[in-house]
């Protein structure tokens, strides 16, 4: 079965730590198999939940290659339902970005596909599913991408991957099988009731006073936004999305890391010998431990001044921007939203009609990909998208094969991302560059919010 644009709207859009794992192997494709496994998510005394991880792992392996390599993987399928893999926030070729029907065809149970391509920039990605995206990301299909940089990597003592994530668990301990309540769908999306880092609930590494980490921080949950702070860690921002920053930013308050986002940390552990130190995530209710790191004994080599910059990844200048051309986009819907009219699939229709097909959002008018694109841009030509969120939820808008800027409301360019929180009633603008040729996704990655409407589509010709 050749699966259609329809099908995929229908179906949405070992623990990582020290010591890093080897670089991969820059020639030869290594065979990379989701699978159903089972994975000890909820503590001992309830049964292991059964997941689908890559190669049955959960987080999927860490894939660390160097800047300049290329990566080279044969998904081989051993669902029993097709799927592709999106290398998320790495420039790409189109052919290789993973989403069905738009850049390649679904990869169907038991079939193959080779992904191949060169890694430009350096930082820190994540891959994941990009078929039913609701149900394979939740069910444990992402792992990390790790670029390490090929020159001027930061003077530190250990590199730490943080994937977090969240669970919608029964009291048995297994993952609730329904990916579609509308309650979730057209509200905040599938918020789970059981939190990890790196697939545990208790992650904990062994650290010493005055070591400095690099953390990097990835949200992998469908829908959850993750507030969280340091505590007896003094820390600085490096990168946002695997996109260093021009000078490390303090980190003095909350740092809030919305579904597919990432932030690298550098941190000096300074909390003292036997104590805990660690990353907290703030609730309603208080603090709640994401990540400790119990503090035994004392580094011998002590760093107490901000660190440099990270090397800059190359050819992300953003053009003029007075002469830019620029294409509104206005979300609306879900629920408490109204919604007068929308196009989906191809016909006018009212909000009880989207709703009766499931679709609760819309983008510039529209719900789902249409056979016309938001923007056709000429190569190299600067594009600007202010988007005005008219609904009462958050929403993680993420553009494929490129990255873009926050335009600030004076007028200056916040940092390079691939993925911005766009809160409720708020109205934000990006701009990019069309330096990458093909047709490339534009969605919200609350995954239950792109499986109901939320999925626009940018050609670069």
């Amino acid at each position: 079965m050749t699966p259609t644009r329809r099908s995929f709207l229908a179906g949405g859009a070992a623990i990582v730590g020290l010591p890093p794992f080897a670089r991969a192997a820059a020639s030869g494709p290594s065979v990379i198999a989701p699978r159903a496994a089972r994975h000890q998510l909820a503590p001992d005394g309830y049964p292991a939940t059964e997941i689908w991880g890559y190669d049955g792992a959960l987080p999927g392996p860490e894939l660390r290659y160097r800047q300049g390599d290329t990566l080279r993987r044969r998904l081989v399928n051993g669902l029993d339902q097709p799927t592709t893999i999106h290398w998320h926030g790495i420039r790409v070729p189109n052919a290789m970005d993973g989403v069905p029907d738009l850049t390649q065809d679904a990869v169907e149970p038991g079939a193959e596909f080779e992904y191949e391509f060169a890694l430009p920039d350096a930082g820190s990605y994540w891959y994941h599913a990009h078929w039913a995206s609701p149900e394979q990301v939740g069910r444990g299909l992402h792992g990390p991408l790790i670029v390490d940089e090929a020159e001027g990597a930061p003077d530190i003592d250990a590199d730490v991957t943080l994937v977090l994530d969240d669970w919608l668990l029964t009291d048995q301990a297994e993952i609730d099988p329904d990916f579609a309540l509308p309650m979730q769908m057209s509200h905040g999306g599938r918020i789970g009731n059981f939190v990890t880092t790196n697939a545990r609930y208790d992650f904990s590494r062994e650290v010493q006073k005055y070591q400095r980490l690099r953390l990097r921080l990835i949200n992998s949950a469908n829908a959850r936004i993750f507030p969280v702070a340091l505590d007896g860690l003094d820390g600085w921002i490096v990168a946002y999305d695997g996109m260093p920053l021009d000078q490390p930013e303090k980190v003095s308050s909350e740092l809030v890391i919305g579904p597919a986002q990432r932030i690298d940390l550098l941190v000096d552990v300074v909390a003292e010998d036997g104590a805990i130190a660690g990353l907290v995530r703030l609730t309603q209710d208080g603090r709640a431990v994401q990540a400790s790191f119990p503090v035994s004994g004392q580094a011998s080599l002590v760093r107490r001044k901000a660190p440099s910059p990270l090397p800059p990844n190359p050819s992300h200048t953003i053009g003029a921007l007075a002469s830019a051309r620029s294409v509104p986009m206005r979300i609306e819907g879900g629920a408490m939203g109204r919604v007068s009219r929308a196009s989906f699939e191809g016909r006018e229709m009212g909000f009880g009609d989207m709703i009766d097909r499931g679709q609760y959002w819309t983008m510039a008018g529209q719900a789902g990909l249409h056979d016309a694109p938001l923007v056709a841009a000429d190569m190299g030509e600067t594009v600007r998208i202010p988007i005005a969120n008219d609904t009462v939820f958050a929403h993680a808008m993420h553009l494929h094969g490129m990255h873009f800027r926050e335009v600030l409301q004076d007028g200056a360019m916040g940092p390079m991302r691939d993925t911005l929180l766009v809160g409720a009633r708020e109205r934000r603008e990006i701009a990019f560059v069309a330096d990458n040729p093909g047709d490339w996704l534009f969605h919200c990655h609350m995954l239950g919010h792109a499986a109901s409407g939320m999925m626009q589509w940018v050609r670069v010709g």
